[in-house]
């Protein structure tokens, strides 16, 4: 590659707690230099200053949701390799596509997870690399569509946080998939945290706020986009997931020195085991007790603090960048040689 590869990043998505990690993304390979970098939307959002507008993306997009449409590539400016990670994956015809499928869910989901099958097994079938936030998580994919183990590789996205969180006070539930095993221990948070005149805010999605208002739960309930916000004044993170998304909040808690236990699903194993204290959601009085050590002994609260710090260096906007940049070359190589 002589010239400098020109490549195009989809702002759409992923949405997580903390940003749009393909934003970030891009400012970091942005500083990198190694390549020419393009920002777009194929659906929704507002513009930024710097992004190229796609002609006719509206018409296009349903068909892109499905894998079928017009060319992504012939609507950019010259690129060299497309990158998108939301739910929209149109086809490409001159350069190659990558991929990240960033939320299990839809492949675990029958009612939407064919439609999400389909449109990837397409893509693959058309030359897409496929892209996985964890080894667990590739393997999920590989088994869903069927796929060879060449076809989905790991790369996680980046996580920013910079910020030292030493003064909070509240005990931070994040709440993905697991509202039933919640409601098992709210009342127990609820008193552990009154004890030190601190509350329970419980980040979750507005099903299952709804949900745990309904059976009376008595904490605070914060949107996820209003996660960092919440991370600033969290004394302990509870991480309760049903391991379908990567844990960016968790692993931005890590980065901030905040002590963290989480569920023990394979992604968390592989992720977070070492750094967070993993436990079995289906005890809840394990459960309880683990956060009562996280949340009041001082002495273990430190070793969590200084092992979640190092194991977040993992995941920082320049590590992944770099991984990213690494996994484009290897792409454009092979469209060399082929």
């Amino acid at each position: 590659m002589s010239d400098t590869a020109v490549i195009a990043l989809d702002l759409s998505g992923p949405t997580e707690p903390l940003g749009n990690w393909m934003d970030l993304l891009a400012d970091e390979l942005d500083k990198d230099g190694r390549f020419v970098i393009i920002r777009f939307r194929t659906v929704g959002g507002d513009f930024g200053p710097n992004e190229t507008v796609i002609p006719s993306r509206v018409a296009w997009a349903p068909l892109w949701r499905r894998g079928r449409g017009r060319s992504i590539d012939a609507l950019l400016p010259k690129v060299s390799l497309v990158h998108v990670a939301g739910q929209a994956t149109p086809p490409t015809k001159h350069v190659p596509l990558v991929v990240s499928v960033d939320d299990l869910r839809q492949l675990r989901d029958d009612s939407r997870g064919r439609q999400r099958a389909d449109q990837l097994r397409r893509a693959v079938s058309h030359g897409a690399q496929l892209v996985a936030s964890s080894r667990t998580a590739s393997l999920e994919v590989q088994s869903a569509l069927d796929l060879l183990r060449e076809h989905v590789v790991v790369v996680p996205p980046p996580v920013q946080w910079s910020e030292a969180v030493d003064e909070g006070q509240d005990l931070v539930v994040n709440l993905t998939g697991r509202t039933n095993e919640f409601l098992l221990i709210a009342d127990a948070l609820v008193a552990l945290a009154r004890r030190r005149d601190a509350k329970v805010v419980v980040l979750a999605s507005s099903e299952a706020e709804a949900k745990l208002r309904a059976k009376g739960v008595k904490v605070s309930f914060r949107p996820r986009r209003q996660a960092a916000d919440v991370l600033r004044n969290a004394r302990t993170v509870v991480h309760l997931s049903d391991g379908a998304r990567f844990p960016s909040f968790a692993i931005a808690a890590l980065a901030a020195g905040v002590p963290t236990c989480a569920t023990m699903t394979p992604v968390n194993r592989e992720l977070l085991d070492g750094a967070a204290w993993l436990v079995d959601e289906s005890d809840p009085t394990e459960l309880v007790g683990v956060i009562e050590s996280l949340f009041e002994d001082d002495a273990r609260r430190a070793v969590m603090a200084a092992a979640g710090r190092s194991r977040a260096a993992d995941f920082s906007p320049a590590a992944a960048a770099r991984s990213y940049a690494e996994l484009y070359e290897s792409v454009l190589r092979r469209r060399l040689w082929s």
